[in-house]
């Protein structure tokens, strides 16, 4: 179900083509657009596609604060292509997550864009994990997840020779591919439709106008302003933001509650050495345990040819924080401060302390790991790359495992839509999603 609080929403593009991708240093004050996105991520990236090409005679524009698109989660995740095995029958993010993977296929096969079935082993290494990995089974059959099965173990060394397990899950449909190509070729297709794209454009504000721009014969057809830090400015009718790991903080410019609180999560990982790639065929995870909140450590290939083991799972001291010295005092206050992430920490005391504990020591996380590939070792592997997840909690330190939109109050919120929370599989979801949203605006909005 889709969490709406106040809601508004958006209009969209037209006007010249630039080139693709192409960064936009030099901004005409007062630009006007009839809808704009904010938010250059794969989610805003999707999106932003969808309307144009439904509404191909309006004109949008895309913001994005860093010098490239897709530069934090959409480029710092595993790289799945997930098949919608976890995701509670008949919810929203189970039929977005099996839609979207069908969706994803057929535009890498469209696009051109590389990619690999390898499928994933879900492993269950103890007979307690059993009644869990069948339900898991029972319920991607309810989601009408693609040529699911169990194997036994000797079924599971036939998939993967060096994995040992007594039972699994087989995935053949999930795979593998480089989201932030795809999140690239997005806004490639949002350009090449004659959207308009500004890099380095971090909103600081979202406001209605009381006047039209000095010399414009438009009045008041475009009365959002949306100005960034250097104090450039857009105008608009409509406003869509996709904020990822700041969209809490999007929100609350046009007037929203500040919950849910995007709290972020870096997820470290380790790097199986070239000589051992041999070890892992596919994606192997293990069955997931509900008293716990994220989804433990696995054995990930990527399209380079690497394999990533891991992630853990420990508070970043920075929103986009990928090192463990990463620090932003504003940031690390405002998540230690909130009640909801307080509750999450006291109720997860052992496993937050293992994580950290994991984190620093190698060793230890290798020991969950030689539970599936015995022929591991410490040798095997070096520190690899991170990531940080955006993950929206409440007040009662639960985990926003939903859709959450917004509009703000006043005026401004009746012309604003703030995607509040697009929960994990997004990237694997993004093109379905993007209908999704789409959709909303113009359920909306007469566009």
């Amino acid at each position: 179900m889709i969490r709406t609080l106040n809601g508004a929403f958006v209009k969209v593009v037209g006007g010249a083509r630039p080139k693709l991708l192409k960064v936009i240093a030099s901004r005409q004050l007062h630009s006007t657009f009839d809808v704009a996105v904010v938010g250059g991520g794969i989610v805003g990236l999707a999106t932003a596609r969808e309307l144009i090409q439904r509404h191909p005679s309006l004109s949008f524009v895309l913001l994005e604060k860093e010098k490239e698109l897709a530069s934090h989660q959409s480029g710092h995740n595993s790289g799945v292509i997930h098949s919608g095995i976890y995701y509670t029958p008949g919810s929203l993010k189970a039929r977005l997550c099996v839609r979207g993977a069908t969706l994803a296929y057929e535009y890498c096969e469209k696009k051109r864009i590389p990619y690999k079935k390898c499928g994933k082993l879900i492993v269950a290494v103890e007979q307690e994990e059993i009644p869990r990995l069948k339900a898991l089974y029972e319920r991607g059959m309810k989601n009408n997840v693609r040529d699911l099965s169990i194997v036994d173990a000797k079924g599971i060394r036939e998939r993967e020779p060096y994995c040992r397990g007594i039972m699994a899950l087989d995935s053949p449909y999930t795979g593998i591919v480089d989201w932030r190509m795809v999140a690239l070729r997005y806004g490639t297709d949002f350009e090449e439709a004659g959207g308009t794209v500004l890099t380095k454009y971090e909103v600081s504000d979202i406001s209605m106008v009381k006047e039209s721009p000095a010399g414009s014969a438009d009045g008041m057809k475009y009365p959002i302003a949306i100005r960034d830090k250097k104090d450039n400015e857009v105008r608009c009718r409509y406003v869509l933001t996709c904020g990822g790991l700041y969209s809490d903080r999007l929100s609350q410019i046009s007037g929203c509650s500040p919950e849910p609180r995007i709290v972020p999560f870096r997820g470290d990982y380790l790097v199986l050495k070239p000589e051992k790639h041999y070890l892992v065929k596919g994606n192997i995870y293990p069955v997931p345990d509900p008293r716990f909140p994220f989804l433990g450590v696995h054995f990930t290939p990527r399209m380079d040819g690497s394999v990533w083991l891991g992630p853990n799972a420990v508070l970043a001291f920075k929103r986009e924080g990928y090192s463990v010295y990463d620090f932003n005092a504003q940031d690390f206050a405002d998540a230690l401060s909130f009640r909801g992430l307080q509750k999450l920490i006291l109720r997860n005391v052992t496993y937050g302390v293992g994580e950290m504990y994991r984190g620093v020591f190698i060793g230890a996380q290798i020991k969950i790991l030689q539970k599936y590939i015995p022929e591991l070792s410490l040798s095997d592997v070096l520190r690899g790359p991170s990531g940080v997840r955006a993950q929206a909690l409440d007040c009662d330190g639960n985990l926003v495992d939903d859709f959450v939109f917004d509009g703000g109050v006043g005026d401004v919120g009746s012309r604003v839509l703030h995607v509040r929370n697009a929960p994990s599989p997004a990237a694997t979801s993004s093109l379905a999603i993007a209908e999704m949203i789409a959709d909303e605006v113009e359920s909306r909005f007469t566009l």
